[in-house]
């Protein structure tokens, strides 16, 4: 089969990856394609449809700001509507035609003689191009705990971000493994069918509420009228986010202590029982891990088919789960809340730059690169949400449309002038590295010894260091002398 040839594939049709396709179409530039492994667009958004799913961060701010909604139902949106308003974007920039579906990204590789990446997908198609821009993003693979016994569970289980559908909770003792972001969202829909809700909590999360609200008719018809009341209120929203900023720091204990007694006061409105209580406090400073938001969790955890078992579990049988206080559970359906892999980037994508150089590799002491968007050794290649541009305060839409911004202009670049690659320098992405590492050891994901946020070598390669007007401003204008062009 011939090889298809383009200026530029971006991989995932997330918001990231359509972040950039309309930011290429913007500056001119059509030859490129989409390759999204599933058959649909929305990546995040289209994976995970466990019961009460939604985000975390307010919908005006949790969508494009070249493109405000004034149609959105509620002020903190679920899943079903936040696809919808991708596939309104997809429609409205027409960028449908360049969607290739069901192509699974397997291996890059550059060839420097002809200063052009050659791809190949799992269904076995080949593709070349001048650049490559990942957008697969950091929360792409489930990761499953190390347990005792789990092939000897004998009942139904899955993966939060893998929901069966098809089993019914109906009448059923379902346990869940995990209580972050994703679990306080489905536990409490969960547990208005289920017989019993079993919680087995490794350890204690801050929480506040969201308040959260359906929008009234006469305030969508308003911003819809006058938009400009939509894009203040998101203004709004976002400068909240920059304020939040601060508990991201060491010290700052006033403001902390602040949120704290909020979270505790919110567990004391429906939670009695001062044993549990005492278990839903967390022994880590407020913001050192990823704050949660919700109306229903701790209302839901009240419930008499509800309950929470604390300090982790010794061993899964066949149908049941001991945990470490030597205590069996009958357990019919085991659902995994238990999040998502995120280091290493990129997980189980071969990527090879120049002389072969493997990028798993070129990472193997932690990822290193620029801006969390170029990384030396791989020219033309770019990525997005990449290594340290995730956010513990604000939305990360505004981090894709900033990479998006500086991305198309390295793209423009070469597909303007006679130069034919774009690489990062070594000292200046050395650099980079270094003072974001160093920035990141006054934040307050250091403090504790293990996050998500954190690898295991210590270093923090998931969170920007600063506000999201910093990276703006820094993504605003290429500085093409941090690159050699060749």
């Amino acid at each position: 089969m011939p090889q298809q040839t383009f200026t530029s594939i971006i991989i995932g049709s997330g918001f990231s990856g359509l972040a950039m396709a309309i930011k290429l179409k913007e500056k001119g530039i059509q030859d490129f394609i989409v390759l999204e492994k599933a058959g649909d667009i929305g990546g995040t958004w289209r994976e995970n449809t466990y019961p009460g799913a939604e985000c975390d961060i307010p919908s005006a701010l949790y969508s494009y700001s070249f493109e405000p909604y004034p149609h959105w139902e509620y002020k903190w949106s679920m899943q079903p509507q936040i696809l919808k308003y991708i596939h309104y974007v997809v429609d409205k920039y027409k960028l449908r035609h360049h969607i290739q579906f069901n192509q699974e990204f397997k291996s890059a590789e550059w060839d420097g003689d002809n200063a052009q990446w050659i791809l190949k997908t799992k269904s076995g198609e080949s593709f070349v191009s001048k650049t490559i821009i990942s957008a697969i993003g950091q929360l792409h693979h489930p990761s499953m705990p190390r347990i005792d016994g789990m092939a000897d569970f004998q009942g139904d289980s899955w993966h939060s971000a893998k929901w069966n559908h098809n089993i019914s909770l109906e009448n059923k003792t379902v346990g869940v493994i995990g209580n972050a972001a994703s679990a306080v969202q489905f536990i409490p829909e969960i547990a208005k069918v289920a017989k019993q809700v079993t919680i087995f909590q490794r350890s204690a999360n801050w929480m506040l509420p969201k308040q959260d609200r359906a929008y009234n008719n006469w305030e969508k018809k308003l911003v819809a009228r006058l938009p400009f009341i939509l894009k203040l209120y998101r203004l709004k929203l976002w400068l909240l986010g920059g304020a939040l900023f601060t508990l991201m720091k060491t010290g700052n204990n006033y403001l902390r202590n602040i949120y704290e007694k909020k979270t505790i006061n919110y567990i004391k409105e429906h939670i009695t029982d001062p044993a549990i209580v005492k278990s839903l406090i967390p022994t880590y400073p407020f913001g050192a891990k990823r704050a949660l938001f919700s109306d229903t969790y701790y209302a839901a955890l009240a419930k008499e088919n509800v309950t929470l078992v604390s300090g982790g579990l010794e061993k899964i049988n066949t149908l049941s789960v001991s945990s470490n206080n030597n205590t069996e559970h009958p357990i019919d359906i085991l659902i995994y809340a238990t999040g998502f892999i995120t280091n290493p980037f990129l997980l189980g994508i071969d990527i090879k730059g120049k002389n072969g150089l493997k990028l798993a590799d070129h990472w193997k002491n932690g990822p290193k690169n620029y801006l969390g968007i170029s990384v030396d050794h791989f020219p033309n290649l770019f990525m997005m949400y990449g290594p340290n541009t995730n956010l513990g305060h604000n939305s990360i839409i505004l981090m894709s449309e900033a990479q998006a911004n500086y991305i198309a202009q390295c793209i423009k670049l070469l597909d303007d002038t006679k130069w034919n690659s774009i690489e990062v320098k070594v000292d200046v992405i050395d650099k980079h590295h270094h003072e974001t590492q160093e920035r990141l050891e006054n934040m307050i994901w250091a403090s504790i010894d293990k996050s998500w946020y954190k690898s295991e070598g210590g270093n923090i390669p998931n969170n920007y260091p600063g506000r999201t007007m910093e990276y703006q401003q820094k993504t605003k204008k290429v500085n093409f002398d941090d690159y050699d062009l060749s």
